[in-house]
């Protein structure tokens, strides 16, 4: 891919329709899990492991992805023939894992979700390793990559508003007869939309043939003796970057720690809000506002909001500020769930949005700068690696919060199916909700307090390259 200061919004737009698939997966598949739960009947542990084991597997096979993806040699470049392949990979596959069935046992439906879950995770690592290295290559100025990240973020963020929504339409009894019957037909179409969404980077996002570079071999042979330069000294040397170490840790407690909750939204407001009732009587639209609602304020507030604030106090102090605003949202949330009174919660969005509506805007502009510092240091450009390592924080914490919230849901007392909660288990449930991102945003804080790649260093890492650069023309030349 050709590297330039200034990237043309056909092309953000382009790797923004990227984005809206990427996060249009786990934005629906947010909403369908309840139905494990809800309409299959899923104990915790069972919700628990579908959520942490493929994750986890997709977490390990990012960094093997990575590493193929910088060393391919191809007329098309690095990236876009994993991009499409990837994509038809997820969207096939996203369609298979939710056609389950309530007169299937529960087992059953566990080992095929599962199963299925695993091959749609290997998709995604082939489609978002190369994608989001696609990214990190669109533009050397250390602006412009913010630039870049929040058109991604921003078209990204309608999945979240779009999402929701289908909690009112699995909710109406006109449209299905039941949930899983719900997410068996929606399944399809937004398997199909989205892989679709997913290939247009690869079809429009310019790219250079990779043929004459020196890259390593990428034989099935060498990409198992490869294996421990991949995990150790690739992971090694990306984490004695100070500034890199402090992007994965702090995301990863950001992050973590909202995905471990996420999903009781949904159930604070049908069980705490409304008794349990769902439909036009009960908790219809709520769910599907808190999530709509918040993701518009994200999209329209939050990364224009965070952009600027990038560009007039610097990206860590915009980090900052950022996360300390979802903080008292997290705390408004805890006062503003009242029953009889669901509208209240509304007034805490537009604070609780900044959390992570602001995190991936600023952390992949961020991850990228880290990336000119390792080329100052090792001579190499290797945004799949350290794409893929990033990451795999990201969804080694995706992996860890389904965990969680299985095991939060077996520890509060939470009955699977049941019309009604405890009024322990509720209390329990939000003490989580709101407990658990306060207390991971605060130490991600303090972890980022001393981040020091700021612009003005940046600025004289990419003179340095550009220096490094011109010298080898010469010397080529001569």
């Amino acid at each position: 891919m050709s590297i330039t200061s200034k990237v043309p919004m056909g092309q953000k737009i382009a790797f923004g329709f990227g984005m809206l698939a990427n996060q249009m997966f786990p934005a629906v598949i947010s909403i369908f899990i309840v139905v494990l739960v809800q309409n299959l009947g899923f104990p915790g542990w069972m919700w628990g492991v579908v959520s942490l084991v493929p994750r986890l597997f997709d977490a390990i096979t990012d960094p093997i992805m990575g590493f193929i993806s910088d060393n391919t040699k191809s007329k098309w470049g690095r990236r876009k023939q994993y991009v499409l392949l990837g994509a038809v990979i997820m969207g096939i596959s996203f369609i298979i894992m939710w056609q389950l069935y309530k007169d299937n046992t529960v087992d059953y439906n566990f080992t095929y979700f599962l199963l299925w879950s695993l091959v749609f995770y290997v998709g995604l690592t082939i489609f978002s390793v190369p994608y989001v290295a696609m990214g990190y290559e669109m533009s050397n100025d250390f602006h412009e990559r913010t630039n870049i990240m929040a058109v991604a973020q921003f078209i990204g963020q309608w999945a979240w508003v779009i999402a929701p929504w289908f909690w009112v339409i699995m909710d109406d009894k006109s449209f299905f007869e039941s949930g899983e019957v719900a997410v068996r037909e929606l399944a399809i179409w937004v398997g199909i939309i989205c892989m679709v969404f997913a290939m247009i980077p690869a079809i429009f996002i310019k790219s250079k043939s990779t043929l004459n570079e020196k890259y390593d071999s990428i034989t099935f042979k060498n990409i198992l003796k490869s294996l421990h330069t991949i995990f150790i000294i690739n992971f090694g040397q990306a984490l004695k970057i100070k500034a890199f170490r402090k992007l994965c840790v702090a995301t990863f407690l950001i992050f973590n720690a909202f995905n471990t909750v996420a999903a009781f939204t949904y159930f604070i407001i049908v069980f705490f809000l409304f008794n349990g009732a769902t439909g036009p009587d009960g908790a219809w639209w709520w769910p599907t506002l808190f999530g709509s609602v918040g993701a518009l304020v994200t999209t329209f507030l939050v990364i224009p909001v965070v952009t600027q604030m990038s560009k007039k106090i610097g990206k860590k102090k915009a980090f900052i500020v950022s996360q300390s605003v979802s903080i008292i949202g997290y705390i408004m949330l805890w006062f503003l769930f009242i029953p009889g009174k669901p509208y209240l919660f509304l007034f805490a969005l537009p604070f609780f949005s900044f959390g992570i509506g602001g995190l991936f805007t600023l952390m992949m502009s961020m991850t990228a700068d880290v990336i000119d510092l390792d080329e100052l240091n090792t001579g190499k450009r290797r945004e799949g690696i350290f794409g893929a390592i990033y990451w795999w924080m990201v969804k080694f914490g995706f992996g860890i919060a389904g965990g969680l919230s299985g095991v939060i849901f077996s520890v509060i007392g939470w009955e699977s199916g049941g019309a009604t909660q405890s009024e322990e288990a509720l209390f329990g449930l939000r003490l989580f909700f709101s407990g658990l991102p306060i207390l991971g945003t605060l130490i991600a804080i303090y972890i980022m307090w001393d981040y020091d790649l700021s612009e003005e260093k940046a600025g004289e890492i990419r003179a340095k390259l550009e220096t490094r650069k011109a010298s080898n023309t010469e010397a080529s030349e001569q």
